[in-house]
């Protein structure tokens, strides 16, 4: 009797592709916190990005420097207190 896997499917070297990161790892960026994470982290969007910032809350503006970079989102630490225009 012929055996057969249903409903699995093999990728044969395929591999899943993601569209590249609006972020470089070690580059600072501008950015406006705007929400709070569960964790008490600000979160900040860099073209759709999540971004987890520590010490920082919705409202501040600060300079960044991305520190990991994951498949949906970034982590960063604040270098500085960006000029409020």
């Amino acid at each position: 009797m012929e055996r057969r896997d249903f409903g699995r499917r093999r990728s044969f070297g395929r591999e899943k592709r993601y569209p590249p990161k609006p972020v470089e790892l070690g580059k600072e960026y501008e950015v406006d916190v705007r929400e709070l994470s569960r964790r008490g982290e600000g979160i900040a969007r860099i073209q759709g990005l999540v971004t987890f910032i520590p010490n920082t809350k919705p409202g501040d503006h600060v300079k960044i420097k991305i520190t990991r970079i994951s498949r949906r989102f970034a982590e960063a630490e604040v270098v500085e207190e960006a000029a409020e225009e």
